[in-house]
């Protein structure tokens, strides 16, 4: 390790969209700022790989919506081609129902999530209660408990009964697009926005350079990484909880806020892109969205970019990602193919590629899309967070005002704590 120690303003640990955004922000305010970032890539859980046939292709956070204003405007600004997801078409489900069940079904899904989010955060009678407590006291159809369970674990990629209740509703009703949130994905990749944004910071940015310890002192902090030892007036941990956990803080955190951070637990997703000669499924006027009500968490949807590339995005969440990480490739794709063929018939065996990225687990995000709330006692955790330990603050998309566990809510996030970190340098200098 290098001897000599570096000096800013302030330190981001971590070039997510959350990291960037708050890089950004100081950035234009004229704050001198590094930005640690542990692996040898910006955008964390949006991320982009090539598959077998040489394609860039999104293994992360992709979808995105004209509803959430922040990352639109960003794609627009850096001139990025929106690809609008196909959805011409009849929705299947699996065991399949006749159409005009399945949108019964559906509808009382939606109702359901409608009812709960209906419900008072304050309201005693849900103290204590997970989501799949409260869901087996609903008087609603089996069907249609299945598909909101498939729902709801499907997007938030934890199981029901980790959930509490309380803080599902709260986390929901800050995801407020009226339309399709699958509405378009990026023909360039999401990650290649966050590697824009990243352009414009310079030499700024350091990848490959993992915060490993922050010091907190009076003057301002010490940040202590694989790369050497930087001092600054202030810190960002622009991380999700459950990683920023990890991290070695001295002193010790207050403990109310060590408690906060230690209430979540990573979600768990694999996403996989399945390549195709073809859209076949278009043939039969399918749409290719397809939701498997006998395996919770298991959906898929049309993601070609053209008729020439044809392909469908399976996600895998909650429980059974969890029971699907320890396949081995070969045996992760005869599951995937056996329920495409289900479900879409025998075309859907002949795939051209089968790309799979398991976030479950991931060393530096620890999952996907989001991390969670499982303690149904802590109702002041993401308030402890928002608050940090200045000069120690923390970001994440998980604590954002909108559209939490989103691209969106990163960036929002990352501009909020921004301007928290300005107001305090503005304040200590006019105290000075």
């Amino acid at each position: 390790m290098s001897s000599i120690i570096e000096r800013t303003d302030v330190v981001i640990v971590g070039a997510g969209f959350t990291g960037l955004s708050a890089a950004l922000e100081l950035k234009r305010a004229g704050i001198d700022f590094l930005v640690l970032e542990a692996r040898d890539r910006v955008g964390g859980r949006a991320e982009a790989v090539r598959n077998g046939l040489g394609e860039l292709v999104d293994s992360g956070g992709q979808f995105l919506c004209v509803d959430m204003p922040q990352v639109m405007a960003l794609a627009k600004a850096h001139r990025k081609t929106f690809v609008e997801t196909y959805i011409e078409g009849e929705f299947i489900t699996h065991p399949s129902m006749t159409p005009a069940r399945a949108e019964r079904t559906y509808q009382v899904a939606m109702a359901i999530r409608e009812r709960m989010n209906g419900i008072a955060l304050d309201d005693p009678s849900i103290a204590g209660l997970t989501v799949a407590t409260w869901l087996g006291r609903q008087g609603d159809t089996a069907d249609a408990k299945a598909a909101f369970r498939s729902m709801i674990e499907g997007l938030w990629c934890l199981a029901l009964d980790k959930v509490p209740l309380w803080y599902l509703i709260d986390n929901d009703r800050r995801i407020t697009n009226e339309v399709f949130e699958l509405q378009y994905f990026l023909r360039e990749t999401m990650q290649s926005l966050a590697d824009d944004l990243a352009g414009d910071l310079g030499d700024r940015l350091r990848l490959g350079e993992a915060a490993t310890r922050i010091e907190r002192g009076r003057q301002g902090v010490r940040v202590v990484s694989t790369g050497g030892v930087i001092e600054a007036g202030a810190a960002l941990v622009a991380l999700p909880p459950a990683t920023a956990a990890k991290l070695d803080f001295a002193p010790a955190l207050p403990a109310a806020l060590a408690g906060a951070l230690g209430v979540w637990e990573s979600g768990a997703v694999i996403k996989i892109l399945v390549r195709y000669a073809s859209p076949f499924w278009r043939e039969r006027d399918l749409c290719g969205m397809v939701m498997w009500r006998d395996q919770p968490g298991l959906f898929a949807c049309d993601a070609s970019t053209d008729t020439d590339h044809a392909a469908l995005v399976v996600f895998v969440g909650g429980p059974l990602a969890l029971r699907w990480h320890p396949l081995g490739e070969a045996a992760l794709r005869a599951e995937v193919t056996a329920r495409l063929v289900e479900a879409l018939g025998a075309p859907a065996a002949d795939i051209v590629d089968f790309s799979a990225r398991d976030w479950t687990h991931d060393r530096w995000s620890g999952g996907a899309y989001s991390d969670l709330i499982v303690d149904v006692a802590a109702r002041h955790a993401e308030r402890e967070i928002l608050a940090g330990a200045p000069p120690v603050y923390f970001a994440a998309s998980e604590v954002s005002p909108s559209f939490p566990g989103y691209v969106e809510g990163a960036i929002v996030a990352g501009r909020i704590a921004a301007g928290k970190i300005q107001s305090a340098i503005a304040t200590s200098a006019s105290g000075s």
